[in-house]
């Protein structure tokens, strides 16, 4: 698992960690493992031009003692500091190596060294605010980091990319634009959470030893997959591995319930149950011969893909989310049916412009503060919230949130949320709670979707089709 924590979090650990270390001893880790990273990202050293941004922030620190190290091993180094407060030892450790200082007054007094600097880099690390930032850059910050996206140099941000909100994941101000993030200790909120997650580009962990509880945001690896997957035994039988009621698809969209149930049957369920409208049951049936149809008992629900929110069937879905014994997902038409008051383990699983309807917010706002509208929802309403998008974020009361760390824009096609509503009934159906089913459907759909686009363009079929091979990698890798 991989988890992401807050900077009280992190300054609590880091601070308990230092009592029992040399002074510096952390920053020195630090700079050592940036170093690593940034002779690993160029692919040498010797002879590389790097530029580094340094603020007042011990990121700055990190910085520099780590822009020491490439000029004792061959690097032509230079600072542009964009404070008169950078961290002093750091500085001293810097020049002593032969590192080039310039400062962003320069810019102002209309020399052109610094630019020079930043059009000649190889790479320039960002060192201008740390993990205690607030949103935003400086104007003087703001255009050298302009510059630097100008004449196309890649950016290593330190720690995290300066200007992003950090405990959010949200951007609402300027903000470096990473090709690589080098962060120390633990991931913070930031690496998993878009839009800030999508500014820090791959991130890279340099361990430094701190002690942390477990996160409340938290994202799947592979590891955790093949603990989570519910693999039948010897004494297992269709029963027993769960069966999956789906109330999905229409005459308009008879194709969303074929789709759901591909992903049904590639999951762990042993049996789909389909209840609707006959037409499409024999478009199911013609697909799937497997597939029951008809009413019968079932170990979870999952209802309203395909289907307009004025063609739910109102009673019928009341019925549902008012048991208390079986979990119901409720996706695209039935969420706008949805009313304030269940008794049923509600997953509801909307995409931006769906949870902000139902939230009565701009979609704009929603895609701005995925974690925190998440969040909202799954308090306000009671609810497993599972919100789509390139990174996928998984709320419920109370509980760990869960973010998807693998996306292609290749799943974004019609009919892959219907795939998706599919697998997460079929984890559901198997015994999972809510907020794990939802968390793993939505990596391994992922996993298909990205195993699929290897070859080009996708469908929803063709990540259905996907599924029982990214999910026999994942179990025996």
């Amino acid at each position: 698992m991989r988890h992401a924590y807050t900077v009280e979090q992190v300054r609590s650990a880091e601070a308990a960690l230092m009592a029992t270390l040399p002074p510096g001893t952390l920053m020195q880790r630090a700079a050592t493992g940036l170093a690593v990273a940034v002779s690993n990202f160029l692919g040498r050293t010797y002879g590389a031009n790097i530029v580094l941004l340094i603020g007042s922030g011990d990121n700055g620190g990190d910085a520099l003692y780590a822009g020491a190290r490439l000029a004792r091993r061959g690097a032509r180094v230079t600072a542009i500091l964009l404070s008169e407060k950078v961290h002093a030892a750091g500085l001293e450790a810097f020049r002593l190596a032969g590192g080039r200082v310039d400062t962003s007054d320069a810019l102002a007094g209309g020399r052109v060294g610094a630019s020079d600097d930043l059009a000649d880099a190889d790479v320039v690390l960002d060192g201008i605010v740390g993990i205690g930032g607030r949103p935003g850059l400086r104007p003087d910050a703001e255009e050298l980091v302009r510059r630097v996206e100008q004449h196309g140099v890649p950016i290593v941000a330190v720690d995290v990319p300066s200007g992003v909100d950090v405990d959010t994941g949200e951007t609402p101000e300027s903000h470096v634009n990473a090709a690589l993030t080098v962060t120390f200790g633990t991931h913070k909120i930031c690496h998993l959470v878009d839009p800030a997650a999508t500014a820090c580009g791959p991130v890279h962990l340099v361990d430094i030893g701190l002690d942390l509880p477990p996160a409340e945001v938290q994202s799947l690896q592979a590891d955790d997959v093949r603990t989570l997957y519910p693999v039948p035994h010897g004494e297992s039988d269709k029963y027993s591995r769960g069966v999956l009621g789906l109330m999905v698809g229409s005459p308009q969209y008879p194709g969303a319930a074929v789709m759901a149930t591909a992903g049904a049957l590639a999951g762990p369920v042993g049996m789909v149950r389909y209840v609707g409208s006959s037409s499409v049951g024999q478009a199911v049936l013609a697909e799937y011969p497997e597939v029951v149809v008809g009413e019968g008992r079932v170990q979870a629900w999952a209802v309203g893909s395909g289907i307009s929110t004025s063609g739910v069937d109102r009673d019928r879905f009341t019925r549902l989310i008012q048991q208390d014994d079986v979990p119901v997902i409720v996706d695209a038409g039935a969420i706008g049916a949805l009313g304030t008051k269940h008794s049923a383990r509600l997953v509801i699983t909307p995409h931006a412009g769906e949870l902000g309807q139902l939230l009565g917010v701009p979609r704009a706002e929603i895609e701005a503060g995925r974690l925190h509208y998440a969040r909202t929802a799954a308090e306000e309403r009671q609810l497993t919230v599972l919100l789509k998008g390139a990174t996928t974020v998984v709320a419920s009361p109370g509980g760990t949130t869960y973010v998807n760390p693998i996306a292609t824009p290749w799943l974004a096609t019609a009919g892959s949320g219907d795939v998706l509503a599919g697998l997460l009934g079929a984890f559901l159906a198997s015994g999972l709670d809510e907020a794990r089913a939802a968390a793993l459907a939505a990596y391994l759909h992922a996993a298909a979707g990205t195993l699929a686009s290897a070859a080009g363009p996708i469908t929803a079929m063709s990540i259905a089709h996907a599924l029982p091979a990214a999910t026999r990698h994942l179990l025996s890798s």
